[in-house]
């Protein structure tokens, strides 16, 4: 292993927030993604993708990488795009809460949120470049599964609307 890679990756949380790190710690490991992109005329595709979760930075912070769709050279996924990107989420004791960047620079998209938790449920809020309002949730969350749901909402409408949902398994073995 690269010193680069054996000083980024960490076995564990940092004992310092040990019980709060484990809202996003929970996901550490390998799943397997099926996703359905939702088109603002009603139209859906699916494609199966993969995630995957690991302990960084200490132990201070949960990355991740999304891969959709899986395999490689495949077409571009239609409505949400390809994706094969990372979101960097760190624990902010002052606020007791979580900050998220994700990171996609195939399709140049760059996004920064708030994560809490919402009951049984994660919630993270944040704004694209343009100001619309996006929420991503992760919910019926089990050891072995979780449902991702990715809204936006523009600042002239009512309503959030369901861009992309993603329900994963975890890998076995």
């Amino acid at each position: 292993m690269t010193d680069f890679a054996r000083l980024l990756h960490a076995d564990g949380p940092n004992s310092e927030h040990a019980a709060a790190l484990q809202l996003y710690g929970r996901f550490v490991g390998d799943w397997d993604a099926e996703i359905t992109a939702h088109g603002s005329d009603g139209t859906t595709h699916a494609a199966p993708g993969e995630i995957h979760f690991g302990w960084v930075l200490e132990g201070r912070a949960v990355q991740d990488v999304w891969i959709i769709p899986r395999p490689a050279g495949a077409p571009a996924f239609p409505i949400a795009g390809n994706w094969y990107g990372t979101t960097l989420r760190v624990y902010d004791p002052t606020m007791s809460a979580w900050r998220i960047c994700w990171f996609d620079p195939a399709r140049s998209v760059f996004r920064q949120q708030i994560g809490r938790p919402h009951g049984q449920d994660i919630v993270q809020e944040g704004t694209t470049e343009a100001g619309e309002l996006t929420r991503w949730s992760f919910t019926g969350i089990t050891t072995d599964s979780f449902r991702w749901l990715g809204e936006a909402k523009p600042n002239t409408a009512a309503d959030w609307r369901l861009m992309v949902e993603v329900r994963a398994k975890r890998r076995k073995g």
